[in-house]
């Protein structure tokens, strides 16, 4: 059992938790909780760590399993949460390509996300895309990091089944996904567009910008359709996952997205 907070293991992963640049040279990232341990793939799964309290009150989800045990009170210093599960799984970094979100059987539907910055949002948006059928999702280098904690637990397990890259030239890979095929579509606060209007058929991609400044007006330039969100009341916009989820099921329910 690791007793120490000077632990070379606890450290690493610690800096996991704790910095992108650690992330990012590592290619490893740590999920927090029973939920992400049950889901994360077999071939991911690099470590497991366990709080003593775990490892004695849950010992039947361990069963087969390879893990180091922690003292409690070094095991919550490496969470980013305050009241920790006692597990955490330390899981190689998930990549994908662009060829991956055109499947064979159904025409793509991608989200794209430029300059999200909220963890929360990006990982709620990814949670939601799984649910309303989007084959893949790609976001720019401004982007918050999607193997941050805050994100990776907001994924509920969906960063694991839904694809995703990040993209150094957004308007070059929207260019990529037009030779494709793939309609544009943004949520713009100059959208004519009702949003239910458009059929969706085909390809079809949907831009989310900032949640302050919305979308660049490069990549806005690049859209095919300009979509809007009707508002009562003195609202100009709303946040990021709620307008993207607005969005993803309305494209679900009116085209031929379902599987």
């Amino acid at each position: 059992m690791i007793t120490s907070a000077a632990n070379p293991q606890i450290k690493e992963t610690s800096a996991l938790v704790s910095k992108h640049k650690a992330r990012r040279e590592s290619g490893l990232f740590a999920a927090e909780g029973i939920k992400l341990y049950k889901e994360a793939p077999e071939e991911l799964i690099e470590k497991l760590f366990v709080s003593e309290s775990f490892e004695k009150n849950c010992s039947g989800l361990l069963e087969g399993r390879e893990y180091v045990s922690v003292k409690d009170d070094i095991f919550v210093r490496m969470c980013d949460t305050k009241t920790p599960q006692g597990i955490m799984t330390v899981l190689k970094q998930p990549e994908h390509e662009l060829g991956e979100m055109f499947p064979r059987d159904k025409d793509p539907f991608i989200v794209i996300l430029e300059n999200v910055q909220d963890p929360g949002n990006i990982g709620t948006i990814i949670r939601t895309a799984e649910g309303a059928g989007v084959t893949g999702v790609i976001m720019t280098r401004g982007c918050a990091d999607i193997f941050a904690p805050k994100t990776i637990r907001s994924t509920m397990g969906s960063v694991f089944r839904v694809p995703f890259i990040y993209t150094d030239d957004i308007e070059e890979t929207v260019l990529t996904l037009k030779q494709k095929g793939v309609r544009i579509y943004a949520a713009h606060l100059k959208g004519t567009t009702d949003f239910d209007e458009p059929a969706y058929s085909g390809g079809t991609a949907l831009c989310i910008g900032n949640e302050g400044n919305g979308l660049t007006d490069e990549l806005t330039q690049s859209c095919d359709v300009l979509l809007k969100i009707p508002m009562e009341g003195k609202l100009e916009s709303l946040n990021a996952s709620a307008a993207a989820a607005v969005l993803m099921y309305t494209v679900y329910r009116k085209s031929d997205k379902r599987i």
